[in-house]
């Protein structure tokens, strides 16, 4: 019979080999009974106070029931149904005169998306605005290193998505672990390591990131679909409630179905948007900064001795600050263990920040936002004379130009030490151990909401009691970090389509269904679902 055990206890130095006579042993049984051992994760414990940090697995496995310690079996449970891959996608043999679907935008969303309906045989075609990824790492490298610009192709727009330049962090709280898996799989057979399948936190780093997406483009193209770059959405034409046409980059392109994978900082779509058919509403998101720490502070709270062990690398963290009277929440989001702050842009005169780390994570420095919620409640009113539901982006705007400004209009990083910006003032310099070094000394509260900074100023001292070691003067804020996510939502319903244009797929991250690249790759398969089902008879 076969049987699933979550915590089984290895030491940091396990061999592989280790794995079936800890189990025996836990068991209680001999080794010889039992088989097939697979394990289904693998995570590091290092809580317990004066012990070293240990390896936690769940495996499932093969034992003959006769052979279990009836001791033991409160321990254990039947193993249900493993997760397993979504069941391939129905072959569409005949489209009945139908075009193409198109996918609009190369993100993790619009990347699996494409690629599911290619497998299905829909032959779609695939459209982003970027350059690939290899003219974007160019593109990006200038940027960073000189300032300029391309409004098009970016560290926010291009082949990847803004989830191309990060820490590659592939952790989800989804539950859809079919879909999760075949995400994750799909990965695989694109050069990602096999680890990523079981391993609690995994990650691949920008540098594999960058290798393993143009793989997942020629798999699109190889099963029939077509990819274009450079190739903006600038406008759709819905007839009675159905999409009938799409604009891209100046061609008229007859379709009746677009899956819309844009990503959260696609404002020029979501103001095309605001003026069709097509519903939107306001959602929630957050802003805040992006702090820096010396990595070694971070691994030596985390792991205490036992830190530079090299089973363990570099440690992370997850920090929290309940709402208070007078103060609202704060929390930490996409933490980068030893990466570097980055600056991004997708329109001139307008700065905001973000995280990268490589897949050795092996700079000296690890970051992580730390932001606080906004509700559509809290965004006053433009009186710009364009429909209300921009009024977010345009909140979102006003502060990455003041940012801009203070940072020298070069796109140079406005930051300040910590203990300055508790104490209101600008910083005389910045430590040199930092990964921005094109960044300078601003007042952030200059920048930011002044409701935000209070409760950074106020949460901020507290959350970092958990690292000790972070002295203030030598932790870092960089500002502004304002896309953690959309402030608007395209509705749609049960059946994926915008509530009020059929044909029209909202998916991922800046359609607000998505929050992160596993969530926004396993958004765009369930897109693709929806579609391949309405080019399907019943």
């Amino acid at each position: 019979m076969r049987y699933l055990f979550h915590q089984l206890h290895l030491p940091l130095e396990y061999q592989e080999a280790d794995l079936a006579p800890a189990l025996a042993l836990t068991l209680g049984c001999n080794l010889a009974n039992i088989s097939e051992i697979k394990v289904l994760s693998r995570s590091i414990d290092a809580r317990a106070f004066g012990q070293p940090p240990h390896f936690i697995f769940s495996v499932s496995f093969y034992l003959d029931e006769k052979y279990l310690n009836q001791t033991h079996r409160p321990s254990l449970a039947l193993q249900a149904a493993a997760p397993t891959k979504v069941a391939e996608f129905t072959k569409v043999t005949d489209t009945q005169g139908r075009p193409r679907p198109l996918v609009v935008g190369a993100g993790p969303a619009g990347l699996m998306a494409a690629f599911a309906l290619a497998e299905a045989g829909l032959k779609p075609l695939l459209v982003e605005r970027g350059d690939a990824v290899e003219g974007r790492k160019q593109k990006v490298r200038d940027f960073w290193q000189k300032g300029i610009l391309d409004e098009e192709t970016n560290a926010l727009f291009g082949e990847g998505g803004a989830g191309l330049f990060s820490d590659g962090k592939l952790t989800s709280r989804s539950k859809d672990s079919p879909r999760l898996l075949r995400f994750l799989e799909t990965l695989v057979s694109c050069g990602a390591p096999k680890d990523i399948l079981i391993d609690h936190t995994p990650h691949l780093g920008s540098d594999q990131l960058a290798l393993i997406v143009p793989r997942l483009r020629e798999k699109i193209v190889e099963q029939g679909g077509e990819v274009r770059f450079l190739s903006r959405l600038e406008q759709i034409e819905v007839e009675q409630g159905q999409l009938k046409s799409v604009t891209i980059a100046g061609k008229r392109i007859l379709t009746d179905t677009c899956i819309l994978a844009t990503g959260h900082s696609a404002r020029d779509v979501y103001k095309m948007l605001a003026y069709s058919p097509v519903a939107l509403e306001p959602k929630s998101f957050a802003i805040g900064v992006r702090l820096e720490l010396p990595q070694e502070v971070i691994d030596r709270a985390q792991y205490k001795d036992w830190a530079g062990h090299p089973a363990l690398g570099v440690a992370s963290f997850r920090l929290t600050a309940k709402e208070e009277k007078g103060f609202r929440a704060c929390y930490s989001f996409c933490m980068c263990p030893g990466g570097m702050v980055i600056a991004c842009a997708s329109s001139k005169g307008q700065l905001t920040t973000n995280g990268m780390s490589l897949s050795k994570r092996d700079l000296k420095c690890g970051n992580a936002a730390f932001i606080v919620p906004v509700t559509p409640d809290d965004i006053p009113a433009s009186h710009s004379g364009e429909p209300p539901i921009l009024d977010g982006y345009k909140f979102q705007e006003a502060i990455e130009t003041k940012a801009f400004i203070a940072g020298g209009s070069d796109y140079l990083i406005p930051a300040s030490r910590l203990s300055d910006f508790l104490a209101k003032k600008i910083s005389v310099d910045l430590p040199l151990e930092r990964s921005a070094q094109r960044a300078i000394p601003a007042d952030l509260w200059q920048i930011l909401p002044k409701n935000i900074c209070l409760t950074l100023a106020h949460s901020l001292p507290q959350m970092l009691k958990k690292l000790p070691g972070a002295n203030p003067k030598a932790v870092i804020l960089y500002g502004p970090e304002t896309r953690s996510s959309s402030p608007i939502r395209v509705t749609r319903g049960e059946d994926g389509q915008s509530l009020t244009v059929q044909g029209v797929y909202p998916c991922g991250e800046g359609a607000g269904y998505a929050g992160g690249i596993v969530s926004a790759g396993i958004d765009g398969l369930r897109a693709a679902q929806w579609v391949i089902q309405s080019y399907t008879p019943t």
